[in-house]
């Protein structure tokens, strides 16, 4: 009996169709898209999931976590001779998650049903994204699976820690801000007021910097609540307009401009495209096919798009660190480094160098903008709490003085 199968595949000149084709079984499907000389991406009763163009879904920390432990213990019982399905029976069993458990035993019944395991893991693109799957397809073809899991474990065993340094070292900054722009409206919103009543019924002369306090203490009261509707109304609209298409290359356009913060989003992103070219390349993925599934799970909208002057540039035969130069998106060095392994004959190391390095200036980048970013709010927030607590101080010397 035909059922109707929705895919997603990659041509051999590295465009991306998707569409529906009716078959017996997922596995069949699969067999007719290569059939036709496409490179089946994803087959399912339902449609793949998208974001944008072709963008993966974001996984969420603890699934990421999922996916990572799951990458290390296969690559371990693989290597120790573990057969597959035994491999999956027994990282269900280690696997505390109720929910990725339940992924896993599905990827055990697909692959004892008759399918292979890319198109088991396939199934799932909540948690296993394209670049895992097309290489334990790869893997597969070439019967050496271990190393794929080896090599898979620690490109994601890297991405989770470059991840994590990331948040790890912005979480302080972001409550240092917080608890900053709190304090200044409680002591504005009531602590200011409290005086505001002394000094009215004192009838003093009230100094200057005392005065601003109390007119600022007063709008705030007054408009503080209709500036937050503003606030929250506008951020809707900014949410809403990187929504669209344009609005999302303006966007990620900014967040490259900004100083400091646009060349930590660069190496980031550099080093993210880097690691997926060289771990896809260095196990025989098509480079027209590996620059697709790395331009698909880059974040930035503005260097993804600028990997189209590399494709054309691959097609005419320009290889890979020319028209990466001519996109002008990505730093110089990894142009040079590319080159290097265009000469060589070793791509997929240059890659793998170039990702390292990045990673580590990502790391830097992201510790010079805190070493500057968190004295600088702790100097702003003195100043304001600092001048505030000294307006009072004048105004309760002042009455002081009337006292006497």
């Amino acid at each position: 009996m035909l059922s109707t199968f929705h895919f997603r595949a990659v041509t051999a000149d590295g465009k991306s169709r998707a569409g529906t084709l009716s078959a017996e079984t997922e596995r069949l499907a699969a067999q007719e898209l290569r059939r036709q000389g496409l490179l089946p991406v994803y087959v399912g009763a339902r449609p793949p999931q998208r974001r944008g163009e072709w963008k993966l879904p974001r996984l969420k920390f603890g699934r990421r976590r999922d996916v990572l432990f799951f990458t290390q213990e296969i690559a371990t019982l693989l290597t120790a001779g573990i057969p597959l399905d035994r491999a999956l029976s027994i990282t269900s069993e280690l696997t505390e998650r109720a929910e990725f458990r339940a992924s896993v035993n599905d990827v055990l019944r697909a692959l004892r049903g008759g399918r292979s395991f890319g198109d088991a893991l396939a199934a799932r693109p909540d948690y296993f994204s394209d670049i895992y799957v097309n290489m334990v397809r790869a893997g597969e073809a070439s019967g050496s699976l271990a190393p794929i899991f080896e090599r898979l474990s620690e490109y994601e065993r890297t991405r989770d820690e470059l991840r994590g340094y990331i948040i790890s070292a912005m979480v302080y900054p972001a409550l240092l801000s917080v608890v900053g722009m709190g304090s200044i409206t409680l002591l504005l919103y009531f602590v200011v007021p409290r005086f505001a009543s002394v000094f009215a019924e004192s009838h003093m002369k009230i100094p200057l910097p005392t005065q601003i306090l109390l007119q600022t203490s007063e709008i705030v009261k007054a408009y503080g609540l209709w500036v937050l509707l503003a606030l929250a109304a506008a951020v809707s609209a900014l949410r809403f307009h990187i929504g669209t298409t344009a609005g999302r290359l303006w966007w990620d356009g900014f967040k490259l401009r900004i100083p400091m913060f646009g060349d930590v989003i660069r190496k980031a992103q550099s080093a993210q495209f880097a690691r997926a070219m060289g771990t896809l390349i260095s196990n025989g993925v098509p480079l027209v096919q590996t620059l697709t599934i790395s331009r698909a799970i880059m974040t930035n909208r503005r260097m993804s798009d600028a990997l189209e002057i590399v494709a054309q540039g691959i097609k005419r035969g320009e290889g890979v660190s020319t028209p990466l130069t001519r996109s002008g998106q990505f730093p110089l060095l990894l142009s040079h480094l590319i080159a290097v392994g265009e000469e060589t004959g070793r791509l997929d190391a240059m890659f793998l160098r170039a990702a390292d390095i990045y990673d580590a200036d990502t790391r830097s980048a992201i510790k010079r903008f805190t070493s500057l970013f968190e004295p600088l709010i702790i100097l702003f927030m003195g100043v304001v709490i600092g001048s505030l607590i000294l307006s009072l101080m004048m105004a309760i010397t002042s009455l002081n003085d009337v006292g006497m």
